[in-house]
């Protein structure tokens, strides 16, 4: 069932308009010109979830792999570097590289469709995160 949500989600924030500004939405988390974040899943629990979302990510993959065909490994490591050097990251690239180390990744139509999983410290929350997006990967 859960996998069921994360898809209708995902296909939610496809069919969405984009907001005009950033800010808050409707479904997932916010979003701005030309994208929408969301969380699918997120915990408070500290040990042993990062496993399990890691799976659900994959099987998530899996699935929107028959759709879209096998997704690119992205590793936002350089635009979380680029960034510290002060160039601008657009959004939502900025945002997911601060949250999520590496997403698979499609693009769809006009859209991009990453997912990923972030924990960057073991006192944090583990969240499954997408975006969807018209923005070019930088």
């Amino acid at each position: 069932m859960t996998t069921a949500r994360h898809l209708a989600t995902i296909d939610r924030l496809r069919a969405l308009p984009f907001p005009r500004a950033p800010g808050p939405a409707a479904v997932g988390e916010g979003g701005g010109p030309g994208y929408h974040l969301a969380e699918l899943r997120t915990t408070e629990e500290r040990y042993g979830t990062e496993e399990q979302y890691a799976a659900e990510r994959d099987a998530l993959s899996v699935l929107l792999g028959t759709r879209w065909g096998a997704p690119q490994a992205f590793s936002l490591w350089s635009l979380l570097a680029r960034a510290a050097e002060q160039e601008e990251i657009p959004e939502p690239w900025a945002t997911l590289s601060h949250r999520v180390p590496d997403v698979d990744l499609w693009r769809a139509e006009d859209r991009w469709i990453a997912i990923g999983v972030c924990r960057w410290y073991e006192d944090q929350p583990c969240r499954l995160v997408v975006a969807v997006t018209t923005v070019d990967p930088p």
